[in-house]
């Protein structure tokens, strides 16, 4: 197994450990005040990005179950093809965040949850910045980030037996790629997550107009 590829590390890992994840962090109930408060701002029938969909459940599912729109992207093979099989009213595509492409202005939000701190440093400003085109003007990202700069590699995530790599910047630097990128902080929360990768909540609107 190649373990210098943190990419490869990362899909690994959620290939091995996607029948686990969801009751190991209790997804069923983890995100219900981030959609909750992404239905105040965005309204039924607009479109969204889900990056780092996972299995497509409950994200996916419960903006398909408001009447949204939803296309998700994940690096797993395995957790595109459950989430095909357990929101089959979503698109979903097989891909690297980073490499995703979409057309400028065609979503009304993005969201991701627990994703970019899966992403090596250098390749998440890019990557903010074309999250930024791919909203419409108007348009919302609500994302989990890290809170404090760490990185590091657990051996046998979740008892899978497969390592799962994180790479995350502090606060103050998560704020300063998002507001480069062309978008403002409209909400910014601590969410606990237990040791280094406690995450921050940041709720995003689009700062430019785009024609």
């Amino acid at each position: 197994m190649d373990t210098t590829d943190p990419k490869a590390l990362v899909r690994r890992g959620y290939d091995a450990a996607s029948l686990h994840y969801d009751t190991a962090y209790g997804t069923e109930t983890k995100y219900r005040s981030l959609l909750r408060d992404l239905g105040r701002r965005v309204p039924s029938g607009g479109a969204v990005l889900d990056i780092g969909c996972g299995s497509g459940v409950p994200v996916a599912r419960t903006l398909v179950d408001a009447g949204y729109r939803v296309a998700g992207i994940d690096i797993s093979e395995v957790q595109i093809r459950r989430a095909r099989e357990r929101v089959p009213q979503a698109e979903f595509i097989h891909v690297d965040a980073t490499t995703a492409t979409f057309d400028a202005a065609s979503f009304d939000a993005v969201v991701s949850f627990y994703t970019l701190i899966h992403i090596p440093l250098a390749e998440q400003p890019p990557l903010l910045r074309r999250i930024a085109e791919w909203l419409r003007p108007g348009g919302w990202f609500v994302a989990t980030t890290g809170s404090g700069a760490w990185t590091g590699v657990e051996e046998d995530w979740l008892g899978s037996g497969a390592p799962m790599w994180w790479s995350h910047a502090d606060a103050a630097t998560n704020r300063e790629w998002i507001t480069q990128a062309g978008l403002t902080v409209e909400q910014e929360d601590f969410v606990p997550e237990g040791g280094r990768r406690t995450c921050r909540v940041l709720v995003t609107s689009s700062l430019t107009v785009r024609v």
